[in-house]
């Protein structure tokens, strides 16, 4: 059923809140609104019809759309003996402190104390849910420096799902020896502390572990402690990654590196 937009009397137009999400031209997002691929509020949107940010949904091809303005979405690399949550009891740095500091941000999901790599930060709260809610299973990759070589056997067992410490077993991994000691581990849960505990289960506990990858994203140039905006099309990928993230196991991942 559609909208009609004169019952929609305020608000932006949508081709314009669209533009401003990257989706190209007003001209181009008109077309998009014709083709019956934009939905608000889960009905197909019309030319001519206005959205209110903060109240109407916008989705483009199923995928959600963030439509407030002033949002922010940051890659960052984040170094090892930093705190992901915004604030430390005891007083050890956190990312916030890595970031601008307005508008003020949250992380999606969390990287432990002792951990390094790619981390999202955004002030989009419906993002950032979409990203972060297991039910999605976005892909996530790491590096892990184990102790000992890990044998076939003990690989064999990571990719089928292992036994934890809390008596659950995780869902099939994708696992590849890449050196010595060393693992490339493809993950869509997010439990917490998982591949060291996963390390700890096969009898090669984790000493050094690094997320190189969120979905299709990955950037090997930005240094431990460094920042960058994702880019729009990078938002649009990341979230047709936890609409679809199956795609992502069936091939490889698209990378977005810089």
């Amino acid at each position: 059923m559609n909208e009609s937009p004169a019952s929609q009397p305020d608000g932006e137009r949508l081709q314009k809140v669209l533009a401003r999400a990257g989706f190209g031209s007003r001209r181009a997002c008109e077309e998009l609104v014709s083709a019956g691929r934009v939905l608000v509020n889960g009905r197909r949107a019309e030319l001519g019809r206005r959205v209110l940010p903060g109240r109407d949904e916008v989705c483009v091809d199923g995928v959600p759309v963030g439509i407030l303005p002033d949002l922010v979405y940051y890659l960052l690399n984040k170094p090892t003996s930093v705190m992901t949550t915004a604030n430390d009891p005891e007083g050890r740095p956190t990312v916030l402190e890595l970031v601008p500091a307005e508008p003020r941000v949250f992380a999606v999901g969390r990287l432990d104390y002792g951990t390094e790599g790619l981390l999202v930060l955004t002030n989009d709260g419906a993002f950032a849910q979409l990203l972060a809610h297991p039910s999605h299973g976005v892909d996530k990759e790491y590096l892990a420096e184990v102790e000992g070589d890990p044998a076939p056997a003990a690989i064999r067992q990571l990719r089928e799902g292992v036994v934890l410490d809390d008596g659950e077993r995780t869902a099939p991994a994708r696992v590849a020896r890449v050196a010595p000691g060393v693992l490339r581990i493809v993950i869509h849960e997010g439990r917490y502390r998982q591949v060291r505990r996963m390390g700890e289960a096969v009898g090669h506990p984790v000493r050094r572990l690094v997320r190189t990858r969120i979905g299709p994203i990955s950037d090997a140039k930005l240094k431990p402690g460094q920042w960058r905006p994702l880019s729009i099309a990078e938002v649009r990928q990341l979230s047709e990654s936890a609409v679809s993230p199956r795609k992502l196991v069936a091939s490889s991942p698209r990378r977005a590196n810089r």
